[in-house]
């Protein structure tokens, strides 16, 4: 199994948020029904950033929701600062969402297009009891690019990353240690996609959160993580340090994920394009392989 600790966390220092063993298995109870994720393991210090890499199948946003309670734990434990956080109680969730946040992959479709986004930012608020609504939206807004009065308008008016902007500023607003962004810029264009990711990072240098950062793009989370995990049918195959791994990987599913980015040169992507069949070939399941969520 790969190794799947932090190697630049010190003795002394605990990780914020663990996976340990984890299996979500559907369908039947006891050792039947379809095993989605299988005996994955790792962990998450503060302020770091960990990309869960995999193409779509490979279990990587089943992860990220086992870890919010949206999908059940079948067996193995995740642990926020020592308490274990999974399989708890609808209260017991509540109270930790102050400090684990999510960011989804479409922001129009995770923004209520019936609410102004004041509402939007103002609503997680009011559900944990806290106070100072409207002074916090404006700040959220400032620290996410956008002007104070965005907060009068609509999802449906703004553009995609202005949207993904928004979500992220709903993320925030509970002053979170850990956010998981499942794809937040898959659905950007390029442009976009890098703004976004610089503003994650620059909130992460204010503010000392942890990502959980779920991608399918290798070189996408290349340069915002600080490690790499790369998912396979459900487990981990290969974990390392980022540029470690986005330039050198060890594992064949990894080299054929880092051969799938485009690169400006015909020719090496002619080469990359053969190497990518082959890779292909070697590393399909099984026939009869039970299909895995994304």
């Amino acid at each position: 199994m790969p190794e799947v600790t932090n190697p630049d966390l010190s003795p002394s220092e605990e990780p914020i948020l663990r996976i340990e063993h984890l299996v979500v298995r559907y369908g039947s109870r006891g050792r039947g029904g379809t095993t989605v994720i299988d005996d994955v393991s790792f962990d998450l210090s503060a302020g770091e950033t960990l990309s869960l890499v995999g193409e779509s199948g490979s279990g990587k946003t089943t992860i990220g929701r086992a870890i919010l309670g949206l999908a059940p734990v079948t067996e193995g434990r995740v642990t926020f600062r020592g308490e274990t956080v999974s399989n708890i109680s609808r209260a017991r969730r509540r109270r930790i969402a102050h400090d684990i946040q999510v960011v989804f992959q479409d922001p129009y479709s995770s923004l209520n297009p019936s609410m102004t986004v004041e509402s939007i930012l103002v609503e997680p608020l009011l559900a944990a009891g806290e106070t100072g609504g409207l002074a916090r939206v404006h700040r959220l807004l400032d620290a996410v690019g956008l002007p104070s009065d965005s907060g009068r308008r609509y999802p449906r008016e703004f553009s995609g990353g202005q949207r993904q902007r928004i979500a992220i500023a709903r993320a925030l607003a509970l002053d979170p240690a850990v956010i998981i962004c499942d794809e937040p810029t898959s659905a950007l264009d390029v442009t976009t996609q890098a703004r976004v990711l610089t503003l994650l990072q620059d909130l992460q240098r204010e503010r000392g959160v942890a990502y959980l950062f779920i991608s399918h793009d290798l070189g996408v989370v290349h340069e915002v993580s600080d490690r790499i995990a790369v998912l396979n049918h459900g487990g981990i195959v290969e974990i390392g340090k980022a540029h470690d791994v986005a330039t050198n990987p060890q594992h064949p599913y990894t080299r054929k994920l880092q051969m799938a980015a485009p690169v400006a040169d015909p020719q090496r992507q002619r080469e990359r394009r053969a190497k990518r069949i082959a890779l292909a070939a070697s590393t399909a399941p099984a026939p009869g392989a039970p299909r895995r969520d994304s």
